[in-house]
């Protein structure tokens, strides 16, 4: 299930028994674990009814005696296990865990309590007899990057909190700018729904004054620049990050990057790539997919190629002290917004 669709469960009051929360987006998991908590218990009764064990140092059975303890003074108990490598293939961890135990208490848990399960593993081990069980008996849910969508609906819901609006440009610009670090952009929402107010709209002008920018989102609109043929903007971002002393070695590396996300984008929507298989192939967050869609439109596969080679080339005559750095970097954007 989505992490949208289990947050609405339990807002609802919805709840199950037992959660098998597993994934790369931790701020997710926290998130879930965060409204579970909120929604089942209250701040007296944190001491009393909420546990959590770290399993590379505590045995699940102890969780498991917690588990099967009726909730003191309250309406339910949370257990929350941490660091379940016993899921995955490479457990390295040396406790002993009564598996045993665990596999009967998943098939008959205590109504009262919450069994939380945080696995932060990219993939668990689906030959495992307590994997295929908790799937089968757990709401499951993948902390996973969310697509396109999904990230259009948690920008909406994140708003709505602070009840403030955003624009759909904003939204595409915040994206743009903080790619799929939620951590990040939740706080940035939180700084601009403070500047706007109460009933106001977070718009693309609010993020772009608002918004702190890296050296990766400064080489990325260099990179948009470059493929609109915008020479002067393109050579006025460059200078920018030479005044805030940023290496240009460093440039030409994420220059190269950046490249080649463009490459390789063009390649394989060219195969017949989704937009979310070329995100998950590529490791990058969908909305930098479609942008990087866009903009190797522009270019051909074989003009690509050459900006990656020329630039490897630029990092060669760099290192042998053949050329002096900031003067190749200026020479490669001139060519590279001059390519017909």
């Amino acid at each position: 299930m989505s992490f949208l669709q289990v947050q609405k469960k339990i807002k609802s009051g919805n709840f199950s028994p037992i959660y098998l929360l597993y994934g790369t987006e931790v701020f997710l998991i926290e998130e879930i674990i965060h409204s579970i908590i909120n929604k089942v218990l209250t701040e007296d009764e944190y001491d009393f009814n909420l546990s959590t064990y770290e399993l590379k140092e505590t045995p699940i059975s102890l969780a498991i005696e917690e588990a099967l303890t009726i909730p003191f003074m309250g309406s339910y108990r949370v257990v929350i296990v941490k660091d379940p490598q016993f899921l995955t293939g490479k457990d390295q961890t040396k406790v002993e865990h009564d598996l045993k135990a665990f596999e009967s208490y998943i098939l008959n848990p205590v109504p009262e309590t919450i069994f939380v399960v945080v696995a932060p593993y990219e993939k668990l081990d689906e030959r495992k007899k307590i994997v295929k069980l908790l799937k089968k008996e757990a709401e499951v849910v993948a902390a996973l990057p969310f697509n396109e969508q999904e990230m259009d609906k948690w920008l909406e819901n994140r708003v709505k909190k602070y009840e403030v609006a955003i624009s759909a440009s904003a939204k595409e610009l915040l994206t743009q700018l903080l790619g799929n670090r939620l951590v990040m952009i939740a706080g940035e929402i939180e700084k601009l729904s403070l500047f706007v107010g109460r009933g106001g709209t977070i718009d693309e002008t609010t993020v772009q004054q608002m918004v702190s920018k890296t050296v990766e989102q400064d080489v990325f609109s260099l990179v948009d620049h470059v493929v609109h043929r915008r020479k002067q903007e393109a050579l006025q971002v460059f200078y920018e990050l030479i005044k805030q002393k940023e290496e240009p070695i460093k440039i030409l590396s994420l220059l190269a990057r950046q490249f080649r996300i463009l490459y390789q984008v063009k390649e394989l929507s060219k195969r017949g790539y989704s937009q979310q298989n070329i995100a998950g192939t590529l490791k990058i967050h969908p909305y930098v997919v479609k942008l990087a869609n866009q903009q190797g439109k522009l270019f051909s596969e074989k003009q690509l190629l050459k900006f990656i080679d020329e630039l490897a080339e630029t990092d060669y005559k760099i290192k042998t002290g053949k050329i002096e750095k900031q003067l190749a970097l200026e020479l490669f954007i001139i060519q590279a917004v001059s390519v017909v």
